[in-house]
């Protein structure tokens, strides 16, 4: 059976009362964040070399805006924060205590994260073994893991999801307003006393605050399309007065301008974002769910969330795969000025073949995403899993920074991987340890 007609089969089964839409627009924004990513690398093959990889937002800034609708990371964890209600809500009914569902989760998440770090372990050892420099090495294996950090904080949401869930539940948007004031805070001590390392505790009020969202529409307290309108213009003028009037910079990706940027560490332009985007695609949920009670658009998104973790994490890994072999081919179609009009005018041909080669990647490696825990596994310690998931996180954290190859200590990526395998094998992730 094709890999179609089973996304079919699938879809046909869906139960009447799951919100499509939900589904709908996690595949939406991880496709979005993908396509961004192949479209905003600026490589160019010129003179016999590969100048050094830049963005397209710094050639060209004009550009810039266009990051206010591929930078979706916000639906992404909106969704999650639906998502987790869900799960939550599912799990109470049938009596699984903490431990229990946090091991299911941390599975569904960390298994094909494992599969990515293990491929890239390997790659690189047999880069170092075949003389291959130590900053090509961090170069190429940065740019792949890149993918990576979302997992480093989103882990961490999921392992407070119950905490969080049970303050929302307790005090609706006043816990919502908490976490977004927290990164108010955070971003004013940030700015006005210039207290840069307070920046990255925005990792979790910002995210915490946009998972936060999420609830509040598993709740129904979103609103008619009218106020959710008015939320999303609220939410887009907010962000104008904060990057036209405050000291915030244009691009929501990235860092194309010298040491400032809006994601790393996170401000409060992101819940701004989060409320504008958010807002306009919340109005149209009603036509979104008709829509999408068709077989055909339903088995679509089906076929990308059985898949989502694996191509969003291998995306770029692809990538690398490719402007590899196109070097070695002598620069085959990358002799392109990043910004001018040829390099425009092959960009979907580009974003084609990248998604071609992609495909059967993703097909290979997702049945790891799909593995369940077998029902009769043990289910370790919740503070057992706790321990491990911070373990990964902090690995993980480590090798979207620094990579494999060349990190500013001895051993520090070695070191990174091992915390992985560590906090996978402490949370009952690997077979034998659980």
């Amino acid at each position: 059976m094709s890999i179609w007609s089973q996304a079919k089969e699938m879809a046909a089964k869906t139960p009447s009362e799951r919100n499509r839409y939900v589904d709908f627009l996690r595949a939406v924004s991880i496709l979005a964040v993908i396509t961004g990513h192949w479209l905003i690398v600026a490589l160019y093959y010129h003179d016999g070399s590969l100048n050094p990889p830049g963005t397209l937002l710094a050639i060209q800034p004009d550009t810039q805006w266009l990051t206010w609708l591929f930078q979706v990371m916000p639906i992404f964890f909106i969704v999650g924060g639906y998502a987790n209600a869900v799960s939550l809500e599912s799990a109470h009914r049938r009596g699984v205590g903490y431990a229990g569902w946090l091991a299911a989760r941390l599975n569904r998440l960390v298994t094909p994260l494992l599969a990515l770090l293990l491929g890239w372990a390997i790659f690189a050892v047999l880069l170092y073994f075949w003389d291959v420099s130590g900053g090509v090495i961090a170069l190429a294996s940065r740019a792949a893991l890149i993918p990576i950090w979302f997992l480093a904080i989103y882990i961490m949401v999921v392992v407070l999801a119950p905490a969080t869930y049970k303050a929302w539940r307790r005090w609706g948007f006043a816990s919502f307003w908490v976490f977004a004031a927290g990164g108010a805070l955070v971003d004013i001590a940030f700015f006005a006393a210039d207290l840069r390392w307070a920046g990255w505790s925005n990792y979790f009020w910002i995210w915490l605050s946009v998972h936060h969202l999420g609830y509040a529409w598993r709740d129904g307290r979103m609103g008619s399309p009218v106020r959710l309108m008015s939320y999303s213009a609220l939410g887009l003028l907010a962000l104008v007065l904060l990057i036209f009037a405050g000291p915030y910079p244009l691009a929501m990706v990235g860092s194309p301008d010298e040491g400032l940027s809006n994601t790393a560490p996170p401000k409060i332009t992101l819940l701004a974002l989060a409320v504008f985007q958010f807002g306009l695609l919340l109005a149209i949920e009603k036509p979104m769910r008709r829509r999408l009670s068709g077989l055909r658009v339903w088995a679509a998104t089906v076929l990308i969330n059985s898949m989502i973790m694996t191509i969003y994490l291998w995306h770029l890994t692809v990538m690398v795969i490719i402007v590899s072999l196109a070097y070695l081919a002598g620069g085959l179609g990358l002799g392109f000025e990043p910004g001018s009009s040829e390099w425009w005018l092959t960009r979907p041909l580009w974003i084609a073949v990248l998604y071609a080669v992609l495909l059967p990647v993703a097909l290979l490696m997702a049945p790891l995403e799909r593995r369940a825990r077998a029902p009769d596994a043990a289910v370790p310690a919740a503070a057992r899993q706790v321990g491990g998931a911070v373990l990964i996180c902090l690995g993980v954290a480590l090798l979207a920074l620094f990579g494999f190859g060349n990190a500013p200590l001895p051993g520090l990526d070695i070191a990174a991987f091992l915390m992985v395998v560590a906090g996978a094998s402490v949370s009952g992730l690997l077979p034998g340890f659980r």
